[in-house]
């Protein structure tokens, strides 16, 4: 199995192109796009997880708290700066920006654990130099319960946390047009103003040809109600190209339907005009939907210590391949050799406490591979 690296033009065409709307060539910035660098920008949530030293506790019982980088925009970013050739790749290829808080890029309190968020960004090769940190707010905080067989629930400390904050004159909108991949959650629907950055960057991405790509990551204890998070999360549903969802989150979103018929999937969630949904099934692998043709890919099994993260590893795994083939949702072969790979992204992850620190490699992730066919 062999996954390609991209194509890299210098750019020269874009630069000695004139637009000309009469003749119907290309215009400068569809030669751009074509030429320049493929990007992955994550628009939402940096935080710090507190997951326990022992498994099968609560919160007031465990002994201690291990402290790990997180928030499920970070995580992708990250999952995606990991699985690159680390000369090749990932520093002169691809280029991976955390979207999040005022002023540019990403904001995190002023504060030891928004200085920490920056230097391990910094650490993992995504782009941190957008950066702010504000003194108003703090870094936002996540307890996490796990239970023995590594599912968890979440107790979040943000009223308000810096990543709230966002306003749309804040954005970085020339950062956003760069980008091939435009990827985001829910999270930062929640509340208002980073609910009207949130929809206004959605618009600067879609504008300018970005691949739109939705994780909605249900959180149901940060949302208002039950209903408040069904209606906020579908709200940008039918504006998405790619989106990724659990089986858990695909009944909650029909209301008790079950998740594992096709014809719930392909009625109520796969919209006219998605590229690719993807349903993940944890150890079971995943299953995915295309307008030609729909499949599904078995999982790895691993010893399952935590799936903080799991989802996310994925969604990086995935990113990674269709930044290097934005068609990917065309060619069931290639799309399933993806998948499979972000399949074993998703694995490895488990197998770790924490999200960011279990975010594997690329040579990892290959190397399971090999044993897995051997």
């Amino acid at each position: 199995m062999s996954y390609a690296i991209p194509t890299i033009s210098d750019g020269s065409a874009a630069r000695s192109c004139k637009r000309n709307k009469s003749s119907g060539s290309m215009s400068v910035e569809g030669i751009e796009r074509k030429t320049r660098r493929p990007q992955v920008l994550c628009f939402g949530e940096l935080l710090i997880d507190f997951v326990p030293t022992v498994s099968g506790v609560s919160l007031a019982e465990a002994p201690g708290f291990k402290k790990a980088p997180g928030g499920a925009p970070a995580n992708v970013a990250v999952g995606v700066s990991r699985l690159g050739d680390l000369q090749l790749f990932l520093a002169r290829y691809i280029l991976i920006f955390c979207l999040h808080i005022p002023d540019s890029d990403l904001e995190v309190g002023n504060d030891g654990f928004g200085h920490m968020l920056a230097d391990i960004l910094k650490e993992n090769n995504v782009d941190n130099s957008g950066m702010r940190f504000d003194k108003h707010a703090r870094t936002a905080l996540a307890f996490v319960t796990l239970r023995t067989d590594g599912e968890r629930k979440f107790m979040f400390f943000r009223n308000p946390s810096a990543d709230m904050l966002l306003t749309e004159a804040k954005l970085d909108k020339d950062l956003i047009k760069k980008s091939t991949i435009f990827h985001y959650g829910s999270i930062s629907l929640i509340h208002d103003p980073c609910k009207s950055a949130h929809l206004a960057a959605m618009q600067v991405a879609k504008k300018a040809g970005c691949i739109l790509s939705y994780d909605p990551n249900l959180r149901l204890a940060l949302w208002p109600s039950a209903e408040a998070a069904r209606t906020g999360i579908m709200s940008i549903w039918d504006q998405a190209d790619v989106i990724k969802i659990s089986e858990e989150e695909i009944e909650f979103l029909t209301r008790g339907d079950d998740p594992r018929d096709d014809k719930v999937v392909f009625t109520k969630l796969f919209h006219p005009n998605a590229k690719l949904l993807i349903v993940t099934e944890g150890p079971n692998g995943c299953r995915y939907y295309t307008k030609d043709f729909h499949g599904k890919v078995g999982g790895v099994k691993v010893k399952c210590v935590d799936t903080t993260g799991a989802g996310d590893a994925f969604v990086g795994g995935l990113l990674c391949s269709l930044a290097s083939n934005p068609q990917l949702y065309k060619d069931e072969k290639k799309l399933r050799d993806a998948l499979k790979f972000a399949n074993v992204c998703g694995a490895i992850t488990v197998t770790l406490r924490g999200a960011i620190p279990s975010l594997p490699t690329k040579e990892a992730v290959l190397k399971k591979l090999k044993e897995i066919q051997a």
